[in-house]
């Protein structure tokens, strides 16, 4: 079977969005759901999921991907998001975000602080005003972490 990514990625790209995640697997009702997560400078609205997604289905559809029944999944990574690759962290600095690692790195394995810098090998957070260093390959997992109180305002009804 033709690799998911390798088909949507030109699609994704061309479009002028950059693919965050690619996921084929089970889904609701034991029916396959390949699930592509996207994002872009500015965010993203619905009409541009809309679009963006009939594009991939029409390329998926092409080259005849997956064997039987599967759903098409497209949808932005949120505003708590998790994060995979060094990619996604030199996107999110100067952001707040939560890691945690395998082995304790300062005495914790828990760390939540400012990403400060990223590259391919670590990252740098501000935790309460100390810069701590974390390998990537020291990371079991890291996401985004909102402040609700400021994403919020506004949005009252």
């Amino acid at each position: 079977m033709v690799d998911a990514e390798s088909l949507v990625r030109p699609v994704v790209e061309g479009a002028g969005f950059e693919l965050f995640d690619v996921t084929f697997g089970g889904g609701t009702g034991g029916r396959r759901t390949l699930r592509v997560t996207v994002d872009r400078d500015g965010g993203l609205d619905l009409d541009a999921i809309a679009t963006l997604s009939d594009k991939i289905a029409r390329r998926l559809d092409l080259e005849g991907f997956g064997e039987g029944r599967y759903e098409l999944e497209v949808s932005s990574p949120g505003i708590e998001h998790p994060l995979k690759t060094a990619a996604h962290f030199a996107r999110v600095i100067g952001s707040r975000v939560k890691v945690k690692t395998d082995e304790p790195i300062g005495d914790a394995r828990v760390h939540e602080g400012v990403l400060i810098a990223a590259d391919a090998s670590r990252i740098e957070l501000d935790v309460e005003g100390a810069r701590r260093a974390i390998p990537l390959g020291a990371i079991r997992s890291a996401r985004t972490v909102a402040d609700w109180s400021t994403e919020l305002k506004g949005s009252a009804v």
